[in-house]
């Protein structure tokens, strides 16, 4: 059985949600929502966990999350940080605060990451089910000579929305046999009375069906992804249509990019899960209710790894 290494995305400063919501208790002994994914990753038998984060959050990092997963995984630490991965004399503008996104992020993993992995968001509940599918599917595939192998959880949009504001989302387009067609981040997706729409330059809003699928950065890959990435990364910044100080270089674009050009096959798995994430701090309530009641259901141990 190939070893499988779970990629975790920690590295997000929270701005909508108002500080470090990776290291916020939802759980009814403090454990948090990245907590629950381990302890799924750990059930569906993946061994390897890197976590990319930021530096300046190392130490709080390791204290609360990565010193727990030691225990159960062979861990290692990306750090992610403006300065990494850029073309040679590229400048970073005054202006720019953040880092370049997940695809820089996954970039960073390189190194760190041997065979088939998972990428997901450490601030994104995903259930069991979805983790344990695209486990067992990336242990079973790999890259062709006319294609790339890859795969992801895709949930219903209308429930993976806040009640509290706009969200980002991936929105898929499916072929009748379960293949990506098409995969597009859409950056202010929003739920109103009369349904959901999403804009892209904060004045044109576009309908969206509740039952269009979401991909929410859970993905299968193999190590072909990180030569993508970075030929992509580098037209990013120097394409002039890109603003350097505040767009972002996202994972879904790159693998939507290769499934339109036929690069990548992606398989899309879905689950009757239940997603929950927290992007803003009125979410908190609403996602350690759903915890509460997959515990009282027995899906969850009271207490997670005793």
């Amino acid at each position: 059985m190939e070893k499988l290494t779970l990629v975790i995305m920690a590295a997000g400063i929270g701005s909508r949600y108002g500080g470090l919501k990776q290291v916020d208790p939802v759980g009814p002994n403090g454990e948090l929502i990245i907590d629950y994914s381990l302890f799924d990753a750990h059930r569906a038998g993946i061994e390897n966990v890197v976590f990319i984060i930021r530096r300046d959050l190392e130490k709080v990092f390791k204290e609360k999350i990565g010193h727990q997963a030691e225990k159960h995984f062979q861990v290692s630490y990306v750090f992610q940080e403006m300065n990494m991965a850029l073309p040679p004399g590229f400048k970073i503008p005054e202006d720019r605060v953040k880092p370049w996104g997940t695809g820089q992020a996954v970039l960073l993993c390189c190194s760190a990451v041997a065979g088939n992995f998972l990428v997901i968001n450490a601030d994104d509940f995903y259930g069991y089910e979805a983790i344990k599918k695209l486990a067992d599917y990336m242990r079973k595939v790999k890259d062709e000579p006319s294609h790339y192998n890859y795969a992801l959880v895709g949930y219903r949009l209308g429930n993976t929305l806040s009640e509290h504001g706009h969200v980002a989302r991936g929105i898929c387009r499916i072929s009748e046999d379960g293949y990506l067609l098409d995969l597009r981040e859409r950056t202010k997706v929003q739920k109103f009375a009369d349904g959901i729409r999403y804009t892209e330059d904060g004045q044109t809003w576009q309908p969206l069906s509740p039952d269009d699928i979401a991909s929410m950065n859970i993905f299968g890959l193999t190590p072909s992804i990180f030569d993508e990435l970075e030929i992509r990364f580098q037209n990013f910044l120097t394409n002039p249509a890109t603003n350097l100080s505040k767009s972002e270089f996202y994972i879904p674009e790159v693998v939507g990019a290769l499934s339109r050009e036929k690069k990548a096959r992606v398989r899309v798995l879905t689950t009757e899960d239940q997603w929950y994430g927290v992007t803003y701090q009125e979410d908190r309530p609403w996602v350690q209710a759903g915890i509460g009641q997959l515990i009282q259901s027995g899906r969850y141990p009271q207490k997670l790894w005793e």
